[in-house]
C-alpha cells in the first residue's frame, strides 16, 4: 500500500468496518456466561446487538444447545437465515474452521475434513464472505497469552490449553484451489486469513494464475504461534506489499487486540473485535463484552475523526458480489501490477 502524504487524515481513509467476533469457539459458556449466546435466538439476538454497537461484519460460527460449538451445516444454515432476516445488510461472514473446540476432554483442537470445509459452498442461505486460509500453519493460539488471561477460564485446564496449544491450520494448496473454485462458482466471496506475507503471497499467486477473480479482502492475523507478532515492524511488512485496491483487516488476540486495532484506525484500515479475540480489558480488570468492544472502537475511531461505515458503505468497500472475468482484469481492479509478459524481468508498477 502507498501511504502519501495525508494519508493519516480521516477525509484521505475509508469509513471504517469493524467486523465483530462474537461466538468464540475457543471457548465454553461458563467462560462467559453473561455474553456467549448458546440458543439460536440469543446467537441471533447477539448479532443484532452488534451490529447495533456499529459492526458491520459478522464472523460467524454456531453453538450447540450443550454449549459446544457445532459442526453441522443445518445449524449454521438456521443462524444465517435468523441473522439475514434480522439484521439483513449485515455483511455475514462464516469462519473456514467451521469449529475447531476439541470435541472431548483433552482431545485436539481440530478444523474440520477439506470435505466437510468444501461444503462451506453448499450453505443456503449462502453468506457473503467465507474465511479462507492459505499454507498450513502452526496456529498456537495461547503462544503470547499471560497466565492471568486464562484464569478462572476453562483454559486453566491443563489439557485443554494445550489442545490448543498443538492446534494447527490445515491448508493444502490443492484445497485452497478447490475450495476457492467452489466458492466462486457459489458466488460467496473469499475472505483471506494472512498469517504471515508468506500465505500473502501465495494469495497473490493464486489471483495471477487465475484461480481467484475477485477483489482482495483479507484479514492480516497477528497472533503469533505460528502467525505473524502484533508489533508495528510485521505490519509495516505486511502493508508494503499489499495493493492500493485491497481490504485490509487487522486481528490479534487477548489485550493485543486494541492497541492492534487503533494502530489499524490510524493507518486507514479496517479492524476486527470480539470475545472470539479477546476477553478483557486491558487493565484486566473485568471481562469486555463483544459489543463493548465494538463500542470502543466507534469512540476512538469518532475520536481520530474517522467515520464508522454503514453496512451499504461496508459492502461497497468489500465489493459484496463482485467477480472479475479474467486475472488480468483481477489484477488491475486490485491495484497489481499486471502479469509479466514474454521475456521481462517484471516490474513493480503499471506503466504511467
Amino acid at each position: 500500500m502507498n501511504f502519501l502524504d495525508g494519508h493519516l487524515f480521516p477525509e484521505n481513509q475509508q469509513p471504517l468496518i469493524i467486523t465483530a467476533a462474537p461466538y468464540a469457539p475457543s471457548w465454553v459458556p461458563s467462560d462467559f456466561p453473561e455474553d456467549i449466546p448458546v440458543t439460536m435466538e440469543q446467537q441471533i439476538q447477539k448479532a443484532v446487538d452488534c451490529y447495533n454497537a456499529g459492526a458491520t461484519v459478522l464472523h460467524l460460527h454456531v453453538r450447540e444447545l450443550d454449549g459446544k460449538g457445532s459442526k453441522r451445516l443445518s445449524k449454521f444454515n438456521e443462524l444465517i437465515a435468523g441473522v439475514r432476516k434480522a439484521v439483513p445488510e449485515m455483511i455475514i461472514q462464516v469462519g473456514g474452521s467451521i469449529s475447531f473446540a476439541p470435541e472431548n476432554e483433552g482431545a485436539a483442537a481440530k478444523w474440520l475434513s477439506d470435505d466437510t470445509r468444501h461444503m462451506l459452498a453448499e450453505l443456503d442461505p449462502k453468506p457473503d464472505q467465507v474465511t479462507v486460509t492459505i499454507n498450513t500453519s502452526q496456529m498456537n493460539v495461547v503462544e503470547h497469552w499471560d497466565d492471568a488471561d486464562t484464569r478462572g477460564t476453562s483454559m486453566e485446564d491443563p489439557e485443554v490449553y494445550n489442545a490448543y496449544k498443538e492446534m494447527t491450520v490445515p491448508a493444502q494448496p490443492g484445497w485452497a484451489e478447490e475450495h476457492i473454485r467452489r466458492l466462486n462458482k457459489a458466488g460467496i466471496q473469499s475472505a483471506f486469513q494472512c498469517y504471515n506475507i508468506n500465505s500473502f503471497e501465495s494469495v497473490e499467486r493464486l489471483m495471477r494464475r487465475g484461480i481467484y477473480k475477485g477483489p482482495l479482502v483479507m484479514n492480516w492475523v497477528a497472533i503469533g504461534g505460528g502467525m505473524d507478532a502484533p508489533n508495528i515492524y510485521s505490519l509495516a511488512h505486511f502493508v508494503r506489499a499489499v495493493p492500493d485496491g485491497a481490504v485490509l483487516t487487522v486481528e490479534s488476540s487477548m489485550r493485543n487486540v486494541l492497541p492492534v486495532n487503533m494502530m489499524g484506525i490510524a493507518m486507514g484500515l479496517h479492524v476486527r473485535a470480539g470475545i472470539e479475540d479477546n476477553l478483557w480489558n486491558q487493565s484486566r480488570t473485568e471481562k469486555m463484552s463483544t459489543v463493548r468492544q465494538v463500542e470502543q472502537l466507534v469512540r476512538i475511531s469518532r475520536e481520530f475523526g474517522r467515520p464508522i461505515a454503514t453496512a451499504q458503505q461496508a459492502r461497497e468497500i468489500s465489493k459484496i458480489g463482485v467477480f472479475y472475468d479474467t486475472a488480468e482484469e483481477s489484477l488491475l481492479a486490485n491495484g497489481f501490477a499486471p502479469n509479466r509478459k514474454g521475456g521481462q524481468q517484471g516490474f513493480l508498477r503499471k506503466v504511467a
